[in-house]
C-alpha cells in the first residue's frame, strides 16, 4: 500500500514536472503581439554612430505592445518576436520621431520663457511640451518644438527578455 502511494506521488510529480515545463516553454514562446508585456534591453544609436540611449547598467525597459508607448517604427520591428531573440533595426525618421519641420521652429514673447534661460537650454511647457532655445533676439525668444530626435534615422540593438500577458488589474474595494 506504501510503495503504491509512493509510486503515485512520484508520478504525480513528475506529471506536474512536466506541465510547469511545458507552461515554462509556453511562456517562452509567447510571441510579441498588441496587449502582450515587453521587456527588453535596448541601446540606440544615431547614424554618426553616437549612443543617444542605452539600458546598459540600468534596468531593463517594460512596455505594453500596441499601447503607442514606443514609436511606431520599432513598434512595428518588434512585433512577432519572443524572449531570447536579439535584432538589429533601424528605423527612418519618419516613422521614428518624424520629420524635422521647420514651422516648429517659433517666435515668442521673452515674458514667457523664464528669465534665466540661455541659448541651448531645454525649457518644458505647462502642457509638458518640450523646446530648446534657438536665438534671444530682443522681446523675443525662437525656440524649435521638434523632438531632438526629429529628422533622424534611428538604430536599435534590441534584446527581447521577456514577453508575458500583462498582470491582470485587482478589482478596486468598494467602500
Amino acid at each position: 500500500m506504501r510503495r503504491a502511494w509512493i509510486a503515485a506521488m512520484a508520478a504525480a510529480l513528475v506529471v506536474s514536472g512536466t506541465w510547469l515545463n511545458r507552461q515554462a516553454s509556453a511562456e517562452k514562446a509567447l510571441q510579441i503581439a498588441d496587449g502582450m508585456q515587453v521587456t527588453l534591453e535596448y541601446t540606440l544609436t544615431l547614424s554618426d554612430k553616437t549612443v543617444a540611449d542605452s539600458t546598459k547598467g540600468q534596468a531593463p525597459f517594460s512596455y505594453v505592445h500596441g499601447g503607442h508607448q514606443i514609436i511606431p517604427g520599432l513598434e512595428k520591428e518588434l512585433t512577432g518576436l519572443k524572449a531570447g531573440d536579439k535584432k538589429h533595426i533601424t528605423i527612418p525618421a519618419a516613422t521614428a520621431y518624424g520629420l524635422y519641420d521647420e514651422k516648429k521652429k517659433i517666435e515668442v514673447p521673452k515674458k514667457n520663457v523664464p528669465p534665466e534661460a540661455k541659448v541651448g537650454a531645454m525649457l518644458r511647457s505647462a502642457t509638458g511640451q518640450s523646446a530648446k532655445v534657438l536665438e534671444i533676439k530682443g522681446d523675443s525668444v525662437v525656440i524649435d518644438t521638434n523632438h531632438p530626435l526629429a529628422g533622424k534615422d534611428l538604430t536599435f540593438d534590441v534584446n527581447i527578455l521577456k514577453v508575458e500577458h500583462p498582470p491582470k488589474a485587482t478589482p478596486e474595494k468598494k467602500p
